[in-house]
């Protein structure tokens, strides 16, 4: 069989990973929404704060990634870079926890939701991205736009954390180390996001190789 007559059946995502997405995508929306609902029971719950965790916004952008690859496959550049920046999200998410946030209160109680968004879903996204990696070649420089997400976010962290008197994070906050640690605290960190960037770029581009063989050159 020629590479030409083989590359239409290679361009969809295979119904089962679909299911799998969609599957994946209710996963972790029931597990978003519980905390949720488990939240509201306390006084000293606040979605704003809520929503200012890396964690969940990071969830919440798996959901969409994963119902609209289930629902729609989309394989335009655009939706794979996208979905490729929210695959660093979580494993951001995943690495962080496991290193600094392991046994800290992180406004996750039920070991069975804090499972799914700290530790099942970063893998779950991983996998999906080398297993169904995107046809096309996504450049370092592109990869780094990735970026763009965390650097706002720890932006918007440290300008509303004076306001609320809170952070969501032991490392974005200033009260206890004070800012020479906070300041050498983020520049190790961003040195280690370029990295993990970078490395979620080069086993998607593996991950190509293995899916396409010379197809994915082509594609270049």
């Amino acid at each position: 069989m020629t590479t030409s007559q083989r590359a239409p059946a290679a361009l969809g995502t295979h119904v089962l990973v679909r299911a799998f997405r969609l599957l994946f995508a209710a996963l972790t929306f029931a597990a978003l929404s519980w905390i949720v609902a488990k939240g509201l029971d306390s006084s000293s719950f606040s979605l704003a704060n809520y929503f200012s965790y890396f964690t969940v916004l990071s969830n919440v952008l798996t959901v969409l990634v994963l119902a609209v690859g289930g629902a729609a496959d989309p394989q335009g550049e655009r939706w794979q870079l996208f979905r490729g920046g929210v695959t660093l999200y979580m494993v951001i998410t995943g690495i962080i926890y496991a290193v600094l946030l392991a046994g800290i209160d992180v406004g996750v109680a039920d070991p069975w939701t804090n499972n799914v968004v700290h530790r099942i879903m970063p893998v779950v996204l991983l996998i999906d991205w080398i297993v169904m990696p995107p046809r096309k070649k996504i450049s370092d420089a592109q990869s780094l736009i990735w970026l763009v997400f965390p650097f706002v976010y720890g932006i918007y962290s440290l300008i509303r954390g004076p306001i609320v008197d809170w952070y969501p994070y032991p490392f974005l906050d200033p009260r206890g180390q004070g800012y020479v640690a906070l300041v050498i605290g983020l520049l190790v960190l961003t040195v280690a996001f370029v990295l993990m960037a970078l490395a979620v770029n080069a086993v998607g581009r593996l991950g190509c190789r293995w899916r396409y063989g010379a197809q994915s050159e082509a594609a270049r």
